[in-house]
């Protein structure tokens, strides 16, 4: 199966040797560094992802971002990490300033294209002449209705949004502000993203999300143990090691555990949403399949994940479900557990033929597949080994490191060509007065 490494000119040199790239800082702004943006999760999101692989590469790297609050606790400590405390307009100004203030890297990479992380990527090249490289990982805009999403221009919309103390257009990366930076995400140095969806629409670099599979190794963990430790020897465990939200699917997952009806069945959510009350609306309806378990510091999840017999990924065929890379899939594959997806976005392409896949919005085929899983545990063993064998050869740091590489290279041969121009043409003008 071909996998996704696409580029819009052309395949990254991967050939050459990065242990003779010049050492570099990288500056990555992530704009929500708290504890429902990408201080959640700690060192298992996009923005940490990538710092570990600039690490990797021999880079040194710095975290920028903001916060809704002063702490910067729980935050993986080999990064430096710089967390603002942030705020809606007009107290946000002075936030954005302080974070300029502090980047202090050769390159600025920000992730997601919002005014909070892209905008002031490029306001910071403007005055310091630094590549910005830009990270997508998910599209911003199909949380505010798609291309079809308009802002009604009124003048009582305006006048609210903008003079009442919580009006939205007070809100840094408002979905109006959202549409007119997506215009430019053509003017990035380079595009990194992590699905077909996003780079069929925004062109760019294809960067998986990679798994660190040697924290994740299977064989350091026994996973009767792991199910002890949190309550749970007496189920057969399905787990959805992350946030659950309506179009991931896990409505029509309950609805299969109603048709099975099998009591020692339990679908275990890690972490819960930090976003609303669906978790109680789930519990509501579902409480008897449902087991909770808190949110957990990264290096933990491997132990959690052990206590697994199957991971489930039910994503529903909804645009951010399109866009999105689940890192549940990653957790799952580095810790050769059987997997069991829907065919929506780059789930296929990800799991390959090491995973076992159902239409999306199906109760009665997740409940078919997942019977057939669990009457044959040994083969859904097998097909996990094999995912970890994937995971590592195509979703792995180093995979990532592989390509992010040269491209950070890349970046700086720009710079350097565009300081040459500049000094030529400066000397052109100096002999023509």
């Amino acid at each position: 199966m071909t996998l996704p490494f696409m580029f819009s000119n052309g395949p990254v040199d991967t050939s050459k040797s990065e242990s003779k790239a010049k050492k570099i800082k990288i500056s990555i702004i992530a704009s929500d560094l708290s504890k429902s943006g990408a201080g959640r999760w700690q060192g298992a999101v996009r923005p940490f992802l990538l710092a570990e692989t600039a690490v990797r590469l021999g880079h040194d790297v710095e975290i920028l971002g903001f916060t809704d609050s002063k702490t910067e606790d729980g935050f993986p400590s080999k990064f430096a990490i710089k967390a603002i405390p942030g705020g809606n307009y007009p107290q946000f100004f002075g936030a954005a300033r302080s974070l300029l203030q502090a980047i202090s890297g050769d390159i600025v990479y920000a992730y997601k294209p919002k005014p909070s992380s892209f905008g002031l990527a490029l306001l910071h090249r403007l005055r310091c002449h630094r590549p910005v490289i830009l990270d997508i990982d998910d599209w911003e805009l199909s949380w505010h209705g798609g291309d079809h999403g308009r802002y009604r221009w009124t003048p009582q919309n305006v006048a609210r949004g903008l003079l009442k103390a919580d009006g939205e257009l007070r809100m840094p990366d408002h979905p109006v502000y959202l549409r007119w930076i997506e215009n430019l995400v053509s003017k990035a140095d380079a595009v990194t993203l992590h699905t077909q969806f996003l780079q069929n629409r925004f062109g760019g670099v294809y960067i998986p999300n990679g798994k660190d599979t040697d924290l994740f190794t299977p064989e350091r963990y026994d996973p009767e143990a792991s199910r002890a430790k949190y309550g749970l020897s007496d189920y057969r465990v399905l787990m959805f090691p992350g946030a659950p939200r309506p179009y991931k699917g896990i409505e029509d997952l309950l609805a299969a555990l109603d048709i099975l009806n099998q009591p020692d069945l339990r679908l275990v959510i890690v972490g819960g949403s930090p976003y609303d009350d669906y978790d109680q609306i789930l519990a509501k309806r579902w409480g008897r399949w449902l087991v909770q378990l808190p949110k957990c510091p990264y290096d933990t999840m491997p132990e959690v994940v052990a206590a697994a017999h199957v991971i489930v990924v039910p994503q529903q065929d909804h645009a951010a479900a399109q866009a999105q890379f689940p890192l549940k899939l990653t957790d799952g594959m580095a810790m050769a557990k059987p997997i069991l997806a829907t065919t929506v976005g780059d789930i296929p392409d990800i799991l390959g033929d090491t995973g076992y896949l159902v239409d999306s919005e199906s109760p009665q085929q997740l409940a078919d597949m997942l019977q057939t899983i669990l009457n044959n545990l040994d083969q859904a063993s097998n097909q996990g080994r094999r995912a970890r064998e994937r995971c590592i050869q195509y979703y792995s740091i180093d995979t990532m490191a592989s390509i992010l590489g040269p491209l950070i290279q890349q970046c700086l041969k720009g710079q350097l060509r565009n300081q040459l121009g500049y000094k030529r043409n400066f000397s052109r003008m100096e002999n023509g007065r």
